[in-house]
């Protein structure tokens, strides 16, 4: 018992739903995350393939199986004409804007830099400041399937 007086103890609650806002930063830091690792393993030469798991159902005996399957990652960066890397941050399949003008990419010049953008990227969206335009592309999402 002497080892649960050192600690804190609090009385505590969990809470069974996330707010929206939340949900979706924790979205967007996870595909952040994904990218910065796939940009890792292609700086040393590596695939980055994470595993999924799918389920399906055999044609044949009708009987439901499940199997590990390469999950597909897209690349949110490109080598434009002028050989500088260009980086967009997606939410789903939209682009989000990065400011007020119409900026949809950001320059880079290496790879390193990249990797270290990402991840400075990656700390701003659990800091909440990129909010308004993950609201503003997840409201246009929402407001396309009413149609």
């Amino acid at each position: 018992m002497s080892t649960l007086n050192t600690l804190k103890l609090v009385a505590s609650k969990k809470h069974a739903t996330v707010s929206p806002v939340v949900h979706r930063r924790s979205k967007l830091a996870k595909k952040i995350h994904e990218q910065i690792e796939l940009c890792e393993a292609q700086q040393q030469g590596q695939n980055y393939a994470p595993k999924k798991l799918k389920t399906y159902t055999n044609k044949q005996t009708g009987e439901r199986m499940t199997v590990e399957v390469n999950k597909r990652i897209r690349e949110w960066f490109w080598v434009s004409d002028n050989g500088k890397i260009n980086l967009a941050i997606k939410y789903g399949a939209k682009t989000l804007p990065l400011n007020k003008k119409g900026a949809n990419a950001i320059e880079l010049s290496t790879g390193d830099e990249l990797i270290n953008t990402l991840k400075s990227i990656k700390v701003a969206v659990l800091n909440g400041e990129l909010d308004d335009a993950i609201t503003e592309v997840s409201e246009a999402t929402r407001t396309a399937f009413g149609k």
